[in-house]
């Protein structure tokens, strides 16, 4: 699977750079994710804690005209949610993390300021439950099993940028999952059946090259 993510990721900005030698411009992104499951199905989802986690990649902006670029990225985000919090300790979090790749219609309202959107796609690469988020120590954490959960998910993301002259730029973006996260051809998947998708709020900083 991370074989085929690298594939596809090389050959993604291979031919950005094919296409638009003369005008693409290359960029690393970072920022932080709040994210949580939604859909119906079961209580558990109605209104889950969300889980504060990252994203981090790089990205490729072609212009197409003055005012409207393509801008595909390669991002590695964490998702999932909080099962627990707990005043005097380190919450229980559900942690789900993908290697995204969205691809954006990014629209310029002004100089500098630009509307975003556009379909996403994410490998699951990380399933577990962490009692202990803030330890780099893996005994805090129960690996789960990838077979319950669909690996490939889809997503449509809107969100806006601003960039500032010296390729700088700021971001925020809502990503809203199209995809069952629980794969219910799983026998021993006590979620089968269960509506939940991914929901992610982004913010998020970066530099152009």
């Amino acid at each position: 699977m991370k074989k085929s993510i690298f594939v596809i990721a090389i050959g993604l900005f291979g031919f950005t750079q094919m296409n638009a030698q003369e005008y693409v411009v290359f960029g690393a992104k970072g920022g932080v994710n709040f994210s949580t499951f939604s859909g119906d199905g079961s209580n558990a989802f109605n209104d889950p804690n969300g889980r504060t986690s990252f994203n981090l990649g790089l990205l490729a902006e072609i212009p197409v005209s003055d005012r409207f670029s393509v801008q595909p990225e390669v991002l590695y985000s964490g998702q999932g949610y909080d099962i627990s919090e707990r005043d005097n300790g380190n919450d229980i979090e559900y942690q789900l993390d993908y290697i995204n790749i969205p691809v954006f219609a990014k629209f310029y309202v002004t100089d500098g300021l630009a509307l975003e959107a556009g379909p996403q796609v994410g490998f699951l690469v990380n399933s577990e439950i962490d009692y202990n988020p803030s330890s780099t120590n893996d005994n805090n954490s129960i690996s789960l099993s990838e077979d319950q959960f669909n690996t490939v998910d889809f997503s449509v993301a809107l969100g806006a940028s601003y960039k500032f002259q010296g390729g700088f730029f700021v971001n925020g973006r809502y990503n809203i999952g199209l995809t069952d996260i629980y794969d219910d051809s799983f026998s021993n998947n006590i979620f089968s059946g269960t509506d939940a998708k991914h929901s992610v709020v982004q913010a998020g900083i970066g530099f152009m090259f």
